[in-house]
């Protein structure tokens, strides 16, 4: 067991311990601890994350398992975590990219504020592509494993109706743009790009991954996909870090290493086999990005403490874990 833990988790301890001992040297014990806490935050936000994730992995190939880790890793740290914001307020305050960048570092302050700023609309778009995520594996008709089955059993009845999770979602969507104290138009775009943005991406994922020809395409659809998954669980936290530091490096590096961590756990859970024995751990993640996804749209209305955020999807995660063992237990 030692040994496996090591073989998946090697190279995250290493990252995480230089990581750790260049910002301690730097930057001093207090920006230390700012980069632990946010690096737990992140681990133990992403956990549900982690679980869908290596549902998906498990239909790609080895040698793009291994990329979602290595060029994966880059994608997630510098472009969800670093790349992506500074796109996202450039467009909306009509300003160059590299401007932006320049104000991260020389005045986080300003940037924190401006990235403030757009939150409406970095908030619809993950919430409108995790609440897809959701609703498209509770009504799959062909979902025959329930965990809480009474609900469940419900949800595939629904899934019988073409196309009902993008009318719920636009549903939801445009009646929360009616009611937010944010930019109406700019959380209705925003959402409606991510709605949009998921169609496509398992579209492509579902239609090319099928082709033996095209493994190589159908690998690439599934690994964009992934990251495009990974952008949506991290934008609310990339915002919410700013609640501790205004501090660019700091807030990239906590998160950057708890990321890693997460690749690592999605290749640990596929290599171990962990979705096959622990029977309810995706049932309870779906439930974990469903109350994510509410809670992230319910934040366009009224505010909701990110870490009742949190709490939620790690009691699913956690229950789904207890229920699995007991059935395991049992069998």
């Amino acid at each position: 067991m030692l040994k496996t833990l090591q073989t998946h988790f090697f190279w995250s301890i290493l990252i995480s311990i230089v990581a750790f001992t260049l910002v301690g040297f730097y930057a001093g014990a207090a920006a230390l601890f700012l980069v632990i806490i946010l690096s737990i935050l992140e681990i133990t936000l992403s956990f549900d994350n982690a679980v869908v994730n290596a549902k998906v992995l498990e239909r790609m190939t080895p040698v793009w398992q291994k990329r979602f880790l290595t060029w994966g890793i880059l994608l997630s740290v510098f472009g969800t975590r670093f790349i992506l914001p500074i796109l996202i307020v450039s467009t909306a305050v009509w300003a160059s990219p590299w401007f932006i960048t320049k104000l991260a570092f020389n005045d986080p302050t300003a940037y924190g504020n401006l990235l403030d700023g757009v939150y409406g609309s970095i908030t619809a778009f993950g919430g409108a592509f995790l609440l897809m995520v959701s609703l498209k594996y509770f009504f799959n008709k062909a979902k025959d494993f329930h965990w809480i089955e009474s609900v469940e059993k419900y949800l595939v009845k629904w899934g019988r109706i073409e196309a009902v999770e993008i009318a719920l979602a636009l549903i939801l969507l445009t009646t929360l743009s009616f009611f937010t104290s944010f930019d109406q138009a700019s959380v209705l775009v925003a959402g409606i790009v991510g709605i949009v943005l998921f169609i496509l991406m398992e579209g492509i994922a579902n239609s090319l991954s099928l082709e033996s020809a095209t493994v190589a395409t159908g690998g690439l659809s599934l690994f964009l996909y992934l990251n495009i998954l990974d952008s949506a669980f991290s934008l609310d936290g990339v915002v919410g870090a700013f609640a501790l530091t205004n501090n660019l490096i700091i807030i990239v590096t906590g998160l950057g290493v708890g990321a890693f961590f997460v690749r690592s756990l999605t290749l640990y859970f596929v290599k171990q086999k962990t979705l096959t024995q622990l029977v309810y751990l995706e049932h309870g993640a779906h439930w974990a990005i469903l109350g994510l996804a509410f809670a992230m749209l319910a934040n366009l209305v009224i505010h909701v403490p990110e870490v009742i955020t949190g709490l939620v999807g790690l009691c699913f995660v956690i229950l789904s874990y207890i229920s699995s063992r007991k059935v395991k237990s049992h069998a």
